[in-house]
């Protein structure tokens, strides 16, 4: 257990930034769980990069890691795009 006050403030801040960080992970996961099972349909796809977008705006994501995970999410739609033709 800490035993100055900074370092209790410290653990209170950490649990707080740990909930938000869990929230925001699992909110990103439904999005794109929802995108999968939708057969990545266009709506589906475009929320999971605007929850993507949120998120690097926020700083949770990194940029590089946000684009990556958006062009993944695009490259899967223009393929079920073209599947579907």
């Amino acid at each position: 257990m800490p035993i100055l006050k900074a370092s209790k403030k410290s653990i209170r801040k950490d649990e707080k930034r740990r909930k938000r960080n869990d929230y925001y992970r699992v909110s990103l996961e439904k999005a794109l769980d929802f995108a999968k099972k939708s057969n990545y349909s266009e709506e589906k796809v475009r929320e999971a990069i605007k929850i993507v977008d949120k998120l690097e705006a926020k700083g949770i994501l990194h940029k590089n890691t946000a684009a990556r995970r958006k062009s993944s999410l695009m490259a899967k739609l223009n393929a079920a795009a073209k599947e579907s033709q």
